[in-house]
């Protein structure tokens, strides 16, 4: 589906020259002229109305002019002497706790011409966010926060625009999408009530705003757009995935799973959405393993092992020498371990199977993935019996996430026609390893599709299709939510699902066929 209507339009305007039978004010001859074109009066500001007399003399009544899709319609950001070619650029943005990502946008042909991807600086003030919302409550905390990401924005503005010979006041417009506290941080909302009870934002729905009202330096006309958010653990990083993968245009049901330490599930199609957010656990990102890390060179992203003969075949990212294990891996490596018989659905170890790679390290038994003498290092990568019992506790809760949210709406995963994994775990995971492991639910493979970074779409989208921010308001006001929190049910499932795959094996038959 390929939506093209920008934010931001050039118009050349062929003015009539004032006469004496003819003396309106510069001010009511061009927006009368832009009014023809867009079919509605645009706003003028009054920075605009003063260089007016500047131009349209000299310029001889032929002008080019750039508007912008503001908040009350069209209004006028640039008037420049025919000839002078305006090109407009938008910058769309996914705010993330741990990465911030910049896409360059052209808004005339609507192309991507650039992506570039930034470190959070505010991880040294916690990894959690919740550790970041207590430092934003002390002494000049928010303040801090707040300018590590408009620094970063500014940095990240003048290296994107300079790699294209462009300069960051080409920019007219930025779309910002994040999860309900960093984009409290960005604006620099205090977020404390965010996570007390009854976890009440600031704000739900933000009003467009000049980039320059918060210190970042594009054009001074420029406009930025961020995506609302439905609650304090709902924000408008999901309805811009929502928005990407376009199943609230569709009749056929749906779900979008954004895998993290949070699991952010939406399920629906164009009449009605459920949404709810639940702790699945940072051991699915690594974060709390022996040997987790980051998709970063020399991540262990990719394992097999044959049950036969238990030979390791292992991929790093960049081909360097093994440092740890990412998501995927993880993944692929409980999966593989349990095909090949080296852990029982207990998740125990079974430590007679393969005794060359089961081994004692901290008085805790494990299984090495990499040798000493293949990472180079002085230490192997392995998973350990505590990693694994963590993992099954993180793939327990997504996979009973799933579940109630599926069974409060009386269907079951069947009747599911597309599963979308969201975040940039959803482009790497396997989703068949998911399922072997009984995280993902046991439906057709070709069902499951990777969005890839859906928040970075979904700002990409909203510079393309102006209509974005109606349709993301629409989704806003359709979207029931499900406190994950405070349901019995969910604590009842996930007993059964704290197994591999689960104790109830019918609900897995593909797995069922493999042992």
């Amino acid at each position: 589906m390929d939506r093209f209507d920008p934010v931001a339009r050039t118009i050349t305007l062929d003015l009539p020259k004032p006469t004496l039978d003819d003396n309106r004010s510069h001010e009511s001859r061009i927006r009368s002229a832009l009014k023809d074109s867009l079919g509605q009066s645009p706003w003028l500001s009054l920075d605009i109305c003063r260089g007016l007399p500047d131009i349209l003399p000299i310029s001889g009544y032929k002008v080019e002019t750039l508007v912008l899709d503001g908040p009350f319609g069209w209004e006028l950001a640039q008037v420049s002497t025919a000839g002078r070619s305006l090109r407009p650029y938008g910058l769309a943005v996914d705010i993330g706790s741990t990465t911030l990502v910049f896409y360059l946008v052209d808004l005339i042909s609507g192309k991507v011409i650039s992506t570039i991807s930034k470190t959070n600086p505010q991880r040294v003030h916690g990894e959690d966010i919740l550790e970041r919302i207590l430092f934003a409550g002390r002494n000049n905390g928010l303040e801090i926060l707040q300018t590590e990401l408009i620094d970063l924005f500014n940095s990240s503005i003048q290296e994107i625009t300079a790699g294209k010979g462009l300069r960051p006041e080409d920019i007219f417009f930025i779309t910002a999408a994040g999860n309900t506290t960093m984009c409290h941080f960005f604006l620099g909302l205090d977020p404390v009530y965010i996570c007390r009870e009854p976890y009440i934002p600031v704000v739900n729905s933000f009003d467009m705003i000049r980039p320059k009202e918060i210190g970042i330096d594009v054009h001074p006309q420029a406009l930025l757009y961020c995506f609302p958010n439905v609650g304090s653990y709902f924000g408008g990083d999901l309805l811009a995935g929502i928005l990407t993968s376009g199943m609230h245009l569709r009749e056929e049901i749906s779900m979008l799973v954004d895998v993290g330490t949070n699991a952010e599930v939406i399920l629906g199609n164009r009449d009605w959405l459920v949404a709810c957010a639940g702790a699945a656990g940072p051991a699915l990102e690594g974060g709390i393993l022996s040997c987790g890390m980051r998709a970063q060179p020399g991540a262990i992203e990719r394992v097999t092992i044959d049950r036969n003969n238990l030979t390791v075949v292992y991929h790093t990212i960049g081909n360097k020498a093994p440092k740890g294990l990412c998501g995927s891996a993880i993944i692929d490596l409980l999966a593989a371990m349990f095909v090949a018989g080296l852990v029982d659905p207990t998740g125990k170890l079974l430590r007679d199977r393969d005794r060359s790679r089961m081994q004692q390290i901290g008085g805790e038994w494990v299984y090495v993935v990499a040798g000493i003498e293949e990472t180079g290092a002085g230490k192997p990568v392995y998973l350990s019996q505590s990693d694994i019992k963590n993992l099954i506790r993180s793939k327990g809760a997504m996979y009973t996430i799933l579940s109630v949210v599926v069974q409060n709406v009386g269907i079951g995963f069947e009747d599911i026609d597309s599963f979308y994994i969201a975040g940039a775990f959803g482009n790497y995971i396997d989703p068949q390893k998911a399922i072997t492991i009984g995280m993902l639910p046991d439906i057709p493979i070709e069902r499951f599709k990777g969005l890839g970074n859906a928040a970075g779409k979904g700002a990409v989208e909203a510079l393309r299709w102006r209509k974005a921010r109606e349709e993301v308001e629409e989704i806003r006001n359709k979207i029931t939510y499900l406190e994950m929190n405070v349901r019995g049910d969910f604590m009842s499932q996930l007993t059964g699902a704290l197994f591999l795959p689960h104790t109830d094996l019918s609900r897995f038959p593909s797995v069922a066929k493999m042992m």
